[in-house]
């Protein structure tokens, strides 16, 4: 049994002021019910969750789970027994050991009873331990990767791995938030299938923080509405879910139609991947297709298909075993995988919003609009050139540090630090834009995007989930690029808010002239966004088409996902 009783919590930002995650919220939850939470962005859905967890402190009110009781006065003690008998996945969560699939879970199963992780005895873990890893990978339906590493699942799968360590942990109550974002249908199917499957057979009670309404009537007992950190209402999947699409505005009126003009040529694509321990993972082959200029181009297929690894190969940050990717910029085509200046041109016009994309966590949004800006503007190849050439720095070296611009920060720093370089060169290569220019430059993005010019102080712990996408999404789009490249970076996003997003988006590409090549496992965003969709799986094409609600039909039907039918 879960009793919250009248609980509210405040966080102070860094200029002083105040906002509120919670405000007087009471529920109770019985014994192996699954409890549903539903809400826009920074409503307080994953504020309440951490609360549950134990990991946030509350401000007044009382959290009972089981035997266990905090308020606003205990101690750290009574949190950490709250921790024991919780367990969470959190939103955008895929901390895992650099070990196969198998190994993370013994690894957790062994602290449950050694208490350290990090130094796991495999040898005696796997006698103690060997059967329970096997049930748990089944529940969430990761057999048949037990000997894959950690690094080279596709994104559902790392969500599974991370359910499957928290089972190990034994919980009372399995605190999930999202589980289901990033996964394309099939592998979201299974996800929750697996949901259901931990909740009836081990009877845990389960916490579900979903924004989508069909992932809440498959798996929900009861849901609870919140907004603004309060709870709106509590009923049935139903009526909460219907109530909650209420508040969508209407999708714009805009064809996004491409012209005829060739802007990306992609010839005979080939990459073979393999698994250290043997055998191969993946082999990406015959891919051929164009792309026109203002196309926006989905490529949909299932969790493993090969959208991604092929998605940075367009971008150039991965290189491919055979083929070419060509660009047409300023008149010329040029192959982004060849080093030089020829590249650091087409990079200069592409923007990359990566799926696990991380601001950083100490800057200001103002202060990382403008290291983008500096990164991305229309002299920046002529002025790093002359800056490089200062420093004795050739094209090719000056290129291959202009490509770790639009790697993931930590992604960056490992290239640099492989080669003994130090990270500040980026910033004299590419110094930040003036504050000035830069609140200048993004007024009428962040307009578009419906965010507030107010958090540009704000730093990103400062920020609720939605707002995070939605500033990354502006740190690419703030320098107007010719191609935006996404990979599935808007699956955490509430369908109200994501509304907003696909609108803006929209509007921008038209306003801007932007060809959209991206990855999403969200159909009804495939429909309302995409002119034309490539259909994937198993590193081929097997559909090209221009007739979105035909095609990504044909992947549900393909991905056997009952829940996107009601079934």
């Amino acid at each position: 049994m879960i009793k919250v009783e009248n609980i509210s919590k405040s966080f102070e930002l860094d200029d002083g002021n105040s906002v509120v995650g919670l405000k007087n919220v009471s529920f109770e939850v019985g014994d192996g019910e699954i409890l549903g939470i539903m809400g826009k962005s920074g409503s307080g859905k994953t504020t309440l969750l951490r609360a549950l967890r134990g990991v946030e402190h509350i401000d007044e009110g009382t959290i009972t789970v089981g035997d266990v009781s905090v308020n606003e006065k205990s101690s750290q003690f009574y949190y950490n027994k709250l921790k024991k008998v919780t367990a969470i996945h959190l939103q955008r969560s895929f901390g895992l050991w650099p070990d196969t699939v198998r190994e993370n879970v013994l690894r957790k199963l062994y602290s449950r009873e050694y208490f350290d992780e990090g130094s796991t005895d495999f040898e005696l873990a796997e006698s103690e331990f060997g059967d329970e890893a096997d049930k748990i990978l089944e529940l969430v339906s990761l057999t048949n990767k037990s000997n894959h590493y950690a690094s080279v699942l596709s994104g559902g799968e790392k969500q599974r791995l991370i359910m499957a360590r928290q089972l190990a942990k034994q919980p009372e109550v399995l605190l999930l938030d999202e589980p289901a974002t990033m996964a394309c249908p099939k592998t979201k199917q299974e996800i929750l299938d697996a949901v259901k499957k931990i909740n009836e057979e081990l009877n845990i009670t389960v916490i579900l923080v979903s924004h989508l309404p069909e992932v809440q009537k498959y798996l929900a007992d009861r849901v609870i509405l919140m907004e603004d950190g309060e709870i709106a209402k509590q009923g049935g999947p139903d009526e909460i879910t219907s109530e909650f699409m209420e508040n969508m505005d209407p999708i714009v009126d805009i064809e996004n139609i491409s012209t005829d003009d060739d802007v990306v040529d992609v010839k005979d694509i080939y990459k073979r991947f393999y698994l250290l321990t043997g055998g191969e993972v993946l082999q990406i082959e015959d891919i051929n297709f164009k792309v026109q200029k203002e196309n926006i181009l989905s490529l949909i297929g299932p969790s493993g298909a090969g959208k991604t690894v092929l998605l940075r190969m367009l971008a150039g940050l991965d290189d491919s075993d055979k083929g070419e990717v060509l660009y047409d910029v300023d008149g010329q085509w040029n192959d982004i995988a060849i080093p030089g200046i020829n590249r650091m041109k087409i990079r200069s016009k592409l923007g990359f919003m990566h799926q696990e994309f991380a601001l950083s966590h100490y800057a200001t949004v103002i202060d990382q609009l403008a290291t983008r800006l500096g990164y991305k503007n229309s002299d920046i190849v002529k002025q790093a050139r002359e800056r490089a050439k200062r420093m004795g720095l050739g094209d090719e070296l000056l290129d291959s540090l202009y490509l770790l611009t639009d790697l993931q920060e930590h992604e960056a720093k490992a290239r640099l630090e492989q080669v003994g370089i130090s990270p500040d060169i980026l910033n004299d290569l590419f110094p930040k834009f003036p504050e000035t220019a830069t609140r200048e430059a993004v007024k009428d993005i962040f307009e578009s995007l419906d965010l507030s010019l107010d958090i540009l102080p704000r730093k990103s712990y400062e920020l609720s989930g939605g707002q995070k996408v939605r500033v990354m999404l502006a740190l690419i789009l703030v320098s107007k690029p010719e191609f935006l490249l996404l990979d599935e970076p808007f699956g955490d996003l509430d369908p109200v808010t994501l509304r907003t997003v696909t609108n803006s988006l929209k509007k921008i590409s038209e306003e801007y002239n932007i060809t959209v090549i991206m990855i999403s496992h969200n159909t009804d965003f495939i429909k309302e966004l995409s002119n034309r969709a490539l259909f994937m799986d198993n590193g081929k094409i097997i559909d090209d088409s221009e007739d979105i609600n035909k095609i990504v039909d044909n992947f549900i039907d393909y991905c056997h996902a009952s829940y996107l039918k009601g079934e």
